[in-house]
C-alpha cells in the first residue's frame, strides 16, 4: 500500500496530508505508535510513524532535527494527532518535508490509533494475501509460456499484458530481446531502445555515473530506480538475469499511470528466473547445433565428392558454390588428447574466428572443430594476416590453401591447407602458394608437381600446347638470353617472340620478373631431373 492510498480507508477519514507529498509513493508496510523522545531508533523501513505529539519537539531546531533523523531511517510517514499536545505541524516542519519528500498528516484527535492500526494492518494483510496470489498466478502464466518454448519477446507480451505494465528484456550489452507496450506512450529512453533495439548510449552512461547499473548487476533481487525527469526517463524495475551464476541480462518493467508495487517486483523477479530459463535453453540448442554444424561442415570439407544432398547441405550451413573460398585451418599448439582448459581454448579460437567473420560481412561463418584444430572458409578479400591478428593467441597457426569455386573447389583447398600442417618453419600465416617453393626445395614430390603445373597448367589443352611450353622452358634454360634461344630452337626470332608473347597471354607470366624467372629456372630444371628420372639408362637396359 502506498501512502496516497491511505485515505481511502475508514479509519483516515478526515486526515489531511499536510506536506511531503512528493513521497506519497512511499511503501506502507506496516504502523507504529512512538510517543517518547527520539523515536528514529525504534522506527522501521516502510513503517508509518504514528504520535499524538506528547513528546514532539517544541523548538524549531529540535523538531528539524527529529523530522531527518526519521527520514533517514525511510519511513512511510508521520501521522500526527491534531489539535492535541501539538495544533499542527509547524511551517518549519512543512518546508523541510517537503524538502525530504517525507510526508506529514494530520489525524483528527478523537480518531483512536487503535482503530487506524487495526484499518490498515487488516488491508496490508489482505493485501500481502492477494499479492501473493497474483504472484504465484503470474509465476505460474510465465513458467507454463517458457514450457510452450515460446521467445522472449512472447514473454515480455505475456508479462506485459498480466501486469499492465510495459516490458523490455535485454541482454547484459542492452540489446534488446523482447518488449511489450502498455497503456500510454513509451518516454523518451524507452522509444529509441524500441525502435533501435539498443539502450541508447546516453542513458546506459548515466546510469553508470549514478551507480545504478553496478547495483543491478551486483543484486540477485529486483532493484527500483526513481525517475531521471531531465532524461524523461520514468521509474523502472529492474531484475538482473542470471545463467549459471553468470549476468545475463535485465528484465525492465516501467512504472505507468500507476504506482510501481511490491507485486511488480515480485513479477519482475519470476520474469528473470523464466528468461534465464529461456536464454540458457537457447544457448544449449545454439552449442547443439554448433557441434551439429561442425560435423557437417567438416563432411563438406573432406567428402570425396559432390552429391545433390552435399550440395544442399553446404547451403544450409551458408555456401555458395559461385564464391570463391580459401579454406584455412587454425592449429593450436596443445598436446593431444585435449584436456579441459584445451577444449576451452579451441573454442575462444573458434568465437573469434566467427566475430571477426561476422565484423566483415558473413552472415553465416563457416567453422568446425576437430581435436587441436578449428577448419573454416574465408571469402576472397578478407585479409588472412587480420584473421590471425583478430585471434588473440599467438600460439595458434594459420594454414590456407588456395582460393577456389564449388564444393569439389573447396575440398581441393582444404586438402592443400592439410598439406601445410606438416611443415615447419613457414611463420603464423601460411598461405598454400607462398609455400610450394620452400616445400620444393626440401623435397616435397607433391609440391614439385604442384609447382610446375601451376605455372604451365593454363596451356593444357591449348592449341599449340607443346610448342607454347617448349618456348618458355628453352628460355629459361638460356638464361632469358631472347637469340641464343631462338638458335637453341632453330627457329626465327620473330617466331619466338609470337610464341612468347602467346603464352605469357595465356599463362598470365611476365618474363621479365625476376621472381618468375627463377620459377620457370626452377621448375625447368624439375622437369628435366624428373625426365632423367623416368627414362632408363643403357646400364639398367643392358642388365635387363
Amino acid at each position: 500500500m502506498r501512502v496516497r492510498e491511505l485515505l481511502s480507508l475508514p479509519a483516515f477519514a478526515g486526515t489531511s496530508i499536510v506536506a511531503g507529498e512528493g513521497g506519497l509513493d512511499r511503501v506502507v508496510r506496516w504502523a507504529h505508535v512512538i510517543d517518547m523522545p527520539g523515536p528514529a531508533p525504534w522506527i522501521g523501513d516502510g513503517q508509518l510513524l504514528l504520535t499524538t505529539g506528547y513528546a514532539w519537539p517544541t523548538d524549531a531546531r529540535g523538531e528539524r532535527t527529529q523530522i531527518e533523523a526519521l527520514a533517514e531511517r525511510h519511513l512511510a510517514g508521520i501521522g500526527l494527532a491534531v489539535p492535541g499536545y501539538v495544533r499542527h505541524f509547524s511551517d518549519a516542519a512543512r518546508t523541510l518535508a517537503d524538502r525530504l519528500e517525507l510526508p506529514l498528516l494530520e489525524i483528527p484527535w478523537d480518531v483512536p490509533f487503535a482503530r487506524i492500526t487495526e484499518d490498515l494492518h487488516r488491508e496490508l494483510l489482505a493485501s500481502q494475501q492477494q499479492s501473493i496470489a497474483r504472484s504465484e498466478e503470474i509465476h505460474r502464466a510465465l513458467t507454463r509460456a517458457a514450457s510452450e518454448g515460446t521467445t522472449l519477446h512472447d514473454l515480455a507480451r505475456r508479462l506485459g499484458e498480466l501486469i499492465e505494465r510495459s516490458i523490455s528484456i535485454e541482454d547484459a550489452a542492452g540489446k534488446l530481446l523482447g518488449f511489450h507496450t502498455f497503456g500510454a506512450p513509451d518516454d523518451a529512453v524507452r522509444h529509441p531502445t524500441v525502435t533501435r533495439t539498443q539502450n541508447p548510449a546516453h542513458l546506459v552512461h548515466e546510469l553508470e555515473r549514478r551507480g545504478y547499473l553496478e547495483r543491478i548487476r551486483a543484486s540477485t533481487d529486483p532493484v527500483r530506480v526513481p525517475a531521471v525527469p531531465e532524461l524523461d526517463f520514468a521509474a523502472r524495475v529492474v531484475a538482473p538475469i542470471r545463467v549459471g551464476g553468470e549476468f545475463a541480462g535485465y528484465v525492465w518493467i516501467i512504472e505507468g499511470d500507476t504506482a510501481l508495487s511490491d507485486l511488480d517486483h515480485r513479477a519482475a523477479e519470476h520474469a528473470a528466473l523464466v528468461a534465464a530459463l529461456q536464454i540458457a535453453h537457447q544457448r544449449e540448442l545454439s552449442r547443439l547445433e554448433s557441434r551439429l554444424g561442425y560435423a557437417s561442415f567438416l563432411s563438406l570439407l573432406e567428402a570425396p565428392d559432390t552429391t545433390p544432398q552435399t550440395l544442399e547441405r553446404a547451403r544450409l550451413l551458408g555456401f555458395h558454390p559461385d564464391v570463391a573460398y580459401r579454406a584455412g585451418i587454425a592449429v593450436l599448439d596443445e598436446p593431444l588428447p585435449l584436456g579441459r582448459e584445451g577444449v576451452l581454448r579451441r573454442d575462444g579460437v573458434l568465437e573469434g574466428l566467427r566475430r571477426y567473420l561476422v565484423a566483415h560481412g558473413v552472415e553465416t561463418p563457416m567453422i568446425g572443430a576437430s581435436i587441436d584444430r578449428v577448419p573454416f572458409l574465408v571469402p576472397d578479400g578478407i585479409s588472412l594476416d587480420a584473421i590471425a591478428t583478430a585471434v588473440d593467441d599467438t600460439g595458434v597457426r594459420f594454414v590456407f590453401g588456395r582460393s577456389a569455386t564449388g564444393t569439389a573447389g573447396v575440398r581441393a583447398s582444404y586438402r592443400e591447407a592439410r598439406e601445410l600442417l606438416g611443415f615447419d618453419g613457414l611463420g603464423r600465416v601460411s598461405r598454400y602458394e607462398d609455400a610450394l617453393v620452400p616445400r620444393v626445395l626440401l623435397g616435397d614430390e607433391h609440391a614439385r608437381t604442384t609447382f610446375v603445373r601451376e605455372l604451365f597448367g593454363a596451356l593444357d589443352g591449348r592449341k599449340g600446347e607443346a610448342v607454347l611450353r617448349e618456348a618458355i622452358i628453352a628460355y629459361a634454360n638460356e638464361g632469358f638470353a631472347f637469340r641464343h634461344t631462338a638458335t637453341a630452337l632453330g627457329i626465327h626470332p620473330n617466331t619466338l617472340r609470337y610464341r612468347l608473347e602467346r603464352a605469357a597471354a595465356l599463362t598470365g607470366l611476365h618474363f621479365d620478373d625476376p621472381d618468375v624467372r627463377f620459377r620457370l629456372q626452377l621448375a625447368a630444371r624439375l622437369m628435366r631431373l624428373s625426365a632423367n628420372r623416368t627414362e632408363p639408362s643403357p646400364k639398367v637396359e643392358a642388365k635387363n
